[in-house]
């Protein structure tokens, strides 16, 4: 049984995440203490007390959603005697999931990726002012059909394909005036609904380049090691190990296309028959049996949840 280890990205968050794993594994209350510490923020509280609105905010939810998948893996690791290089053959995760796939596998630091996070959400947040950028989620065409609506809606505006998530739901990013044309153009090519998402910033877009170039100037003052396990890089759809690559796959990823439905069929293709959804939620467990019926994913985000995959990781 070849296994993979997936991590979730923005939209899993939820008040309460976390919450049970502190109160029932030590190695899951000394994640959430670093990442405290880290940050120099109480972000553990806000993410166990809310206010859902605060805990939303991308500087928030990015490295929130972060330490959730962590806790998990440092459970699994230090508590149930994990050993992933033997176990895991593939890692990936969704947009700041790889931040996460990244830090599983050793590659960051916990303090390190939980800084960047940060960081990353607040150069997302501040790329484009409020209100000038809007992201939009195709229902019913695939990703050919959607780059043909983008490059009509553009009109000289920016309008990209953000996220290939599964075969029938692809989401666009770019300027306002552009992603408001995208219903009114998709009727020409099929499409079924186009929904708006409640979003601060246009993600996976040309306009976040200042977000881009923030990052390449973090990632270009942090250590990268070789993880344990392969990530499989969003914007390539393949698996990478060098350093180096990781940092530049990283600064790509801002602007870049988040290839998701790509990187499943990548893992599959390479044997994979077992994707394990670590952390908050469980959108990804629900794209992966979309793109790939024949597969098996459960979502680890809980104690009970770590309990009763166990078996499967022995």
């Amino acid at each position: 049984m070849a296994i993979a280890f997936i991590f979730p990205g923005q939209g899993s968050q939820e008040v309460g995440m976390g919450r049970d794993l502190a109160q029932t594994f030590a190695a899951a209350r000394a994640v959430f203490d670093e990442v405290d510490a880290a940050l120099g923020q109480n972000l553990s509280h806000l993410m166990w007390e809310g206010p859902k609105e605060a805990l939303t905010l991308t500087e928030n939810a990015q490295p929130a959603l972060m330490a959730v998948s962590m806790a998990v893996i440092r459970v699994l690791e230090r508590e149930k005697g994990l050993d992933l290089p033997a176990r895991v053959r593939l890692v990936a995760g969704h947009s700041l999931g790889e931040y996460a796939a990244l830090a599983a596998t050793g590659a960051f630091s916990l303090s390190d990726a939980a800084r960047l996070l940060k960081l990353r959400g607040k150069a997302m947040q501040s790329a484009v002012p409020v209100g000038q950028g809007a992201m939009v989620a195709l229902l019913g065409v695939g990703l050919d059909v959607a780059r043909k609506i983008a490059a009509e809606a553009a009109q000289g505006d920016v309008c990209d394909v953000a996220n290939d998530n599964d075969p029938t739901q692809i989401v666009l990013s770019g300027s306002k005036v552009a992603i408001d044309r995208v219903a009114e153009v998709g009727k020409a090519h099929g499409l079924r609904r186009a929904i708006p998402l409640p979003v601060s910033a246009p993600f996976h877009c040309a306009l976040m380049r200042p977000a881009a170039d923030a990052m390449a100037h973090a990632l270009a003052a942090v250590t990268i090691n070789r993880p344990s396990v392969p990530v499989v890089a969003n914007v390539l759809a393949q698996a990478i190990s060098e350093p180096a690559e990781i940092r530049q796959r990283l600064v790509e990823q801002v602007t870049g296309t988040v290839r998701w439905r790509e990187c499943v069929e990548a893992m599959s293709s390479a044997g994979i028959t077992n994707f394990c959804e670590i952390g908050a939620g469980k959108v990804l467990a629900g794209l992966i049996k979309r793109i790939n019926k024949n597969s098996n994913a459960v979502s680890v985000g809980t104690a009970a949840d770590i309990e009763t995959v166990l078996p499967q990781l022995k």
